[in-house]
């Protein structure tokens, strides 16, 4: 079984619905999701926020922690989390996880970060966990790591 079958499966038992925010995996972490059977279940939505600005718009990341460190932080990925499960809401309900990525895939850092800088975050009625990383390898390799680490991540927080 694969790690995005044990996270339908686990959303599924618990009846919980997903919501995923993405920026460096720009729709990776999704894609993944969409392959298993029956993740319609499950998956509510997704917001690609590429660029920092849409964070602060769509996400209600905050602009003054934008603007202070950038769209590469643990904050803004705890922010992204928490605020996609309300973008995706259907009937007035939240999601009820989400899940968020932002980072640097390289090749080069707009912001002197070393490449292979990520942070995941997964949002569900409990709280928000996070997860920081630096990746190694091409910029493909750090996307696939950051799309696995926050699938990961998003499996151990909806088990508790």
């Amino acid at each position: 079984m694969t790690a995005a079958e044990r996270l339908v499966a686990v959303l599924r038992r618990r009846g919980w619905t997903l919501g995923v925010a993405e920026s460096l995996t720009g729709g990776a972490v999704t894609s993944e999701i969409v392959s298993v059977p029956g993740a319609s279940v499950v998956l509510r939505g997704a917001v690609v926020a590429y660029a920092t600005p849409l964070k602060h718009t769509l996400l209600g990341v905050d602009g003054a922690l934008l603007a202070a460190h950038g769209a590469v932080h643990p904050e803004v990925a705890s922010q992204m989390a928490v605020g996609v499960r309300s973008a995706v809401a259907a009937d007035g309900r939240a999601a009820d996880v989400g899940i968020a990525t932002t980072g640097i895939a390289g090749p080069d850092s707009p912001d002197g970060q070393p490449v292979g800088t990520v942070h995941v975050a997964v949002a569900t009625p409990g709280g928000v966990r996070v997860g920081s990383y630096v990746f190694t390898g091409s910029r493909g390799e750090i996307r696939t790591q950051a799309r696995d680490a926050a699938i990961g991540l998003a499996i151990e927080a909806v088990r508790e």
